[in-house]
């Protein structure tokens, strides 16, 4: 193992790396002033309810939230974004209330975030560093993990020069500038693409095997659901509830990021599978969409999506405009959908959630936790499931027992009975995908 001099200690390339990666976004600050941006054509209401999700975001992330302030931008600056005067007044501000760190509601570019730094005197942070450091925590399967690590890296590579002003750069003989400082940079930077690739091609081996056991899946005639939706609405619960898993539940954002799938049995007898997938957010960061690009391939592969809204957020239809912006960039958008107006026990106004719904051809109000709607999802469920479904009338060989309980497994029965050769003659709605089966046993 490579090592090198840092002060009076050798380090290690491993333990150099994960203190690169963990300095910027796993050190959760102590106190924590929030910048909103009010960008042209936003209203204050608007740029206020962004704020309000960027506190939610960072009491999620650890840091305490001693104050918060909306800054309007009219023409964005290269430099800070904002204009310098504005700064100013921003860490003054902070300052003046303990804060240590100043979370940006935008994202920053690595000069900015520098330039912030090195005017205000505090630590910045912008949007995507507090999902980051939420993501960080929660992955917990090998994929997951993966996938945050190589996002994690992937941001900080261009931030590398801000974690290494402390350190002394002198002039070295021969007429060039050098040091410790240029040193150690050039040292992280190496150790950072190679840590890049590494994960890259962990990752693709990881989804080698996981695309290997879908393919197997998929063999099996069994329809899948995908539940999607803004993060905090109720999907992990309402998985819970209808197949009686035992998923984390907690009311914070992004509370679970690996994917979980659980078996159920609708009430037309009908099996399929229903994984709970990542939670959205608003201005969720590229890297992390495309990180998370595996877990999303779930939604792209289901046969059916559930949309969960969470029907008491004052900002529910913000949030089902920006569930949809995702789902239309991944071009999942005109699958079969569910709109699932979730904890409709906590509205006030019942007379808001027929209009929530409007405009959806499949819309179903449930409590997750209180059991409202659940059946009726279930039943929507089994009928979309089931499209795809043909009635056919089978006559199988008695030494058929692989397709007898096939039929028997996989399908809706109406009647069955035997003929004179003993064959087991059926009437059943069955899978599309498992009819090439019985094809040639069709009367």
């Amino acid at each position: 193992m490579n090592t090198l001099n840092s002060g009076n200690y050798l380090i290690s390339d491993e333990v150099l790396l994960e203190n690169i990666l963990t300095k910027t976004v796993q050190e959760a600050p102590p106190a924590a002033y929030l910048v909103g941006i009010r960008r042209s054509g936003m209203t204050a209401t608007e740029s206020e309810e962004h704020l309000d999700e960027l506190k939610a975001l960072t009491d999620t992330f650890g840091a305490p939230v001693v104050g918060r302030e909306v800054a309007i931008l009219r023409i964005p600056t290269a430099s800070y974004l904002l204009n310098t005067g504005k700064v100013k007044e921003i860490a003054v501000a902070a300052r003046a209330l303990g804060a240590k760190v100043l979370v940006v509601d935008d994202d920053l570019t690595p000069s900015q975030q520098r330039n912030w730094e090195t005017l205000t005197e505090l630590a910045v942070i912008d949007r995507c560093e507090v999902i980051l450091g939420i993501f960080a925590d929660r992955a917990h399967t090998r994929e997951a993990q993966l996938q945050v690590d190589l996002a994690r890296a992937q941001y900080s590579l261009p931030r590398l020069k801000r974690q290494w002003t402390h350190l002394e750069r002198q002039r070295g003989g021969g007429g060039f500038r050098g040091g410790a400082g240029e040193l150690q940079l050039e040292v992280d930077r190496r150790l950072l693409r190679n840590k890049i690739e590494k994960l890259k091609k962990d990752l693709a081996f990881v989804r080698k095997i996981r695309a290997t056991q879908r393919g197997q899946r998929l063999l099996v005639p069994v329809p899948s659901i995908a539940l999607v939706g803004y993060t905090n609405a109720g999907k992990s619960t309402l998985l819970n509830a209808m197949t009686g898993a035992q998923v984390l539940v907690a009311d914070k954002l992004f509370a679970t990021l690996d994917p979980t799938t659980r078996s159920v049995v609708l009430p037309n007898r009908q099996k399929a599978v229903i994984t709970d997938t990542v939670g959205f957010v608003r201005k969720l960061p590229t890297m992390l969409v495309d990180a998370f690009k595996a877990t999303l391939e779930e939604a792209e592969l289901a046969s059916v999506l559930v949309h969960v809204v969470d029907a008491s957020h004052p900002h529910v239809m913000d949030q089902i405009k920006a569930t949809e912006s995702i789902l239309e960039d991944l071009k999942i958008i005109d699958k079969p959908t569910v709109l699932v107006l979730n904890k409709v026990d906590k509205v006030s106004d019942k007379s808001i959630i027929p209009l929530l719904g409007e405009g959806y051809d499949n819309v179903v109000a449930t409590g997750a936790k209180t059991g409202v709607g659940l059946e009726k999802l279930a039943l929507l469920l089994g009928e979309l499931c089931d499209q795809t479904a043909v009635w056919r009338k089978f006559c199988l060989p008695p030494n058929r027992y692989d397709l007898i309980g096939l039929l028997k497994e996989y399908s809706q029965i109406e009647s069955e009975d035997y003929d004179d050769n003993a064959n087991y003659c059926v009437v059943a709605r069955i899978p599309e995908r498992l009819y090439y089966k019985f094809s040639k046993f069709e009367i």
